[in-house]
């Protein structure tokens, strides 16, 4: 695998980093550098602002409205993101429902959600993890009665991501009990707006309103809003999986993480840490690095095959984990930094002055907190990477 870049590439990585220097939106870039967290109308802007340029969607194939860009325009597209402080994508319905409609979907579907969901005038929602149906995800239980053509469901998800935000969410429902459990299970798009959907927020250890847990009471719901067949949705949800699990790498923000960490030591008050000899912090900041390095080649290894919008196979628990325990290492890297200044913090940083109060705490202290219980998640969603490390044994035979 030949990693050196092209000259088309470097002039390439010109022109994506040109555009986040001139014409991004900088008050959303504004906003992140002052740790605040984005609202709803926020994303909506970001996104548009790619969507207008055509960049919104450069994993999608071509003809569904997607960039037409090699691999290495992909990542280096992601990296010069992320280099800017720009927020990624909300994945919901761009990196993971989409892929599932345009790969299973019927032409009325494809025309019904796709140009929505590629020019951001619709968010969505995954209903997968319940209460008692999270790793098992096969066990859960909301389930859809055929009522004509209508499905009738009843039932909760939970851990449900930007919920409160989404106009559509696809939910994974029990159609039938017979045979194994992952063959009773369908794939169904709601809109939120129905009668019996309510959403109730979940605030995490963060501080922040990430979470909800939704529940259906007597949803109708079009059997026309069936992804695939009945029964199959076990089939659509490892494809979906696949898309997300290998959308946790983040390469470059993670980098951009141990660049800010290496800023913040050089300002911190009591002297910079990553500049002493000896010092426990450097060593363990040094082997993030070469975490990160591992996890940057594995993601390129796993994507180069691809071409047009295809899904990774089960090498995308692989990088799941890989992933997820570097941003755990990394953002422990700033709670070790911060010592007696990483305590637990409630603040909504949806707020301009969202520092109020915390003045004699160093900048970086507050967010990198947050940012440590965030990630504590990590390894728990999308897949728990103890479930990964199962998926990866069955490949080997183990």
């Amino acid at each position: 695998m030949n990693l050196e870049p092209s000259e088309a590439d470097e002039a390439f990585r010109a022109t994506i980093r040109a555009y986040f220097q001139t014409e991004y939106p900088q008050d959303i870039l504004a906003k992140l550098a002052n740790g605040q967290t984005l609202d709803k109308a926020d994303l909506v802007a970001s996104e548009r602002a790619l969507s207008a340029k055509g960049w919104l969607a450069p994993g999608w194939p071509k003809a569904y409205g997607g960039t037409g860009w090699t691999v290495a325009e992909r990542f280096i597209f992601d990296e010069e993101l992320e280099r800017a402080g720009a927020p990624n994508v909300s994945p919901m319905g761009l990196l993971y429902v989409a892929p599932v409609i345009y790969t299973f979907g019927t032409q009325a579907q494809k025309d019904r959600w796709l140009d929505d969901i590629l020019s951001s005038r619709t968010f969505w929602a995954q209903g997968y993890s319940e209460p008692d149906a999270g790793s098992d995800l096969a066990s859960l239980r909301t389930r859809a009665v055929r009522d004509g053509d209508h499905y009738i469901v009843d039932g909760e998800k939970t851990w449900t991501s930007n919920g409160h935000y989404a106009d559509w969410i696809f939910c994974l429902v029990r159609t039938s009990d017979e045979g194994k459990k992952q063959a009773g299970i369908t794939f169904l798009c709601m809109d939120m707006t129905t009668p019996g959907i309510e959403v109730k927020p979940i605030i995490t250890i963060d501080g922040g309103h990430h979470l909800n847990s939704i529940t259906f009471t007597g949803v109708r719901v079009p059997v026309e809003n069936r992804i695939g067949d009945e029964g199959l949705g076990w089939t659509y949800a490892r494809h979906l999986l696949n898309h997300e699990r290998t959308s946790y790498a983040h390469v470059a923000g993670k980098r951009r993480q141990l660049e800010a960490l290496r800023e913040a030591s050089a300002d911190a008050p009591w002297g910079d840490e990553l500049a002493r000899e000896g010092s426990g912090l450097r060593r363990r900041t040094a082997e993030a690095e070469i975490d990160l390095m591992c996890l940057e080649m594995t993601t390129l290894r796993a994507l180069a095959p691809l071409t047009n919008g295809e899904a990774p196979g089960d090498e995308a628990s692989i990088i799941k984990i890989a992933a997820t325990e570097t941003a755990q290492t990394i953002t422990e890297r700033y709670l070790e930094l911060a010592g007696l200044y990483a305590q637990p913090f409630f603040a909504d940083r949806e707020r301009a002055d969202w520092r109020a109060g915390l003045e004699d705490i160093p900048a970086f202290a507050a967010p990198g907190t947050a940012s440590y219980f965030f990630t504590r998640a990590q390894t728990i969603y999308g897949g728990t990477n103890e479930i990964q490390k199962n998926i990866i044994a069955r490949q080997l035979g183990l």
